[in-house]
């Protein structure tokens, strides 16, 4: 019988649940993580090295339970003797083979996660969307949580999965559940440097030469935790939160990387015709080499466009403030560098 409350993170082996379990392990609380059978721990403990000398015995407090989404008994499992549940478990893709995949996960596997929270009588649960599933706003205007969706086949199938998955949250909340959905823009942190937004470091580091002054929002991943927790340890309920430090160019974004990691700027703007033409190249090339395309259609084009996000709703409600982007890109450059001259 657990004497004090009980915490399942899922997706524990992702760039956000990583971070966000050491960020936990901060206090005394007992911590679940699920993963899924296959996957390996090493990307943890690698996270947890970047913070604390001690992080072996950190990493040494977590729990871990094999979990599938699509699996209802196994959910079930995972829930036992569970009072709080922070959901980061999801499948990022802008590919369209992913497509089913990622409804499968994020809507289906969302539904079914709420489902047993519900039967299990789970305290709260904090669950990560996107602002991809958030409405796009008008032209030079900020979106907010109020923007309102529009259905449009310029949706990319991620956007639509999110979507889907918050829906479900939604029911949920309405059935009893009480829980808080949080929209982050692209998280910033040290990850696998061969993916995700981490990539963005190995790329600038090898010279990358092409920039647009399309717009983004950008947050680093300790905020994104930290204010996943602050949320759980408040009385709100049936929200929903943006969580955005700040709204970046994306010249303004590699010139800041490049600057960090004593690279030369990006000095070629991408043109919509050169943006056509790339994300077909990487498709061609994705046929010889069998693996997935580094630029996809959406990718390309959402390169081209301006989003804005307003995080303010947050800063009220919680007081919160946020680590400078320029902030964040410097300690992310300083750990990418460290295994970078560990890796040699």
């Amino acid at each position: 019988m657990y004497l004090c409350p009980m915490i399942l993170v899922t997706g524990g082996t992702g760039l956000l649940g990583a971070h966000l379990l050491y960020d936990i392990l901060q206090s005394e609380t007992k911590v679940r993580a699920s993963k899924r059978a296959n996957s390996s721990l090493e990307f943890v403990q690698h996270i947890f090295s970047y913070y604390s000398p001690h992080h072996q015995e950190l990493f040494k407090k977590i729990e871990w339970v094999d979990m599938d989404l699509d699996d209802e008994f196994s959910i079930e499992n995972a829930l036992e003797n569970i009072d709080y549940v922070y959901h980061c478990a999801a499948v990022v893709s802008f590919h369209k083979k992913d497509a089913a995949l990622m409804k499968k996960s994020n809507i289906k596997g969302s539904k079914n996660l709420v489902n047993a929270c519900l039967h299990k009588h789970i305290k709260k649960l904090i669950h990560v969307s996107s602002i991809a599933a958030l409405g796009r706003a008008e032209s030079k205007e900020t979106t907010t949580e109020e923007t309102p969706w529009k259905d449009s086949d310029k949706n990319s199938a991620y956007s639509l999965s999110k979507k889907g998955g918050e829906l479900e949250i939604w029911r949920a909340m309405a059935e009893g559940l009480n829980a808080v959905i949080i929209n982050p823009s692209v998280i910033i942190g040290p990850g696998n440097w061969s993916q995700g937004s981490p990539e963005l470091f190995s790329l600038v580091d090898k010279g990358l030469k092409y920039y647009t002054h399309g717009i983004n929002g950008y947050v680093y991943v300790r905020d994104v935790s930290r204010a996943m927790i602050a949320l759980m340890n408040s009385n709100i309920n049936s929200e929903r939160y943006i969580i955005n430090a700040e709204n970046l160019s994306y010249m303004k974004l590699f010139n800041s990387i490049a600057e960090s990691l004593k690279k030369p700027y990006p000095t070629v703007e991408i043109k919509p015709w050169m943006a056509e033409i790339a994300w077909r190249a990487y498709k061609i090339k994705s046929w010889f080499t069998r693996k997935a395309p580094a630029v996809t259609k959406s990718t390309a084009r959402t390169s081209l466009q301006s989003f804005t996000y307003s995080s303010r709703k947050l800063e009220n409600d919680l007081d919160f403030e946020y680590t400078t982007m320029e902030s964040a890109i410097q300690t992310t450059a300083v750990q990418f560098l460290n295994d970078k001259k560990i890796k040699r």
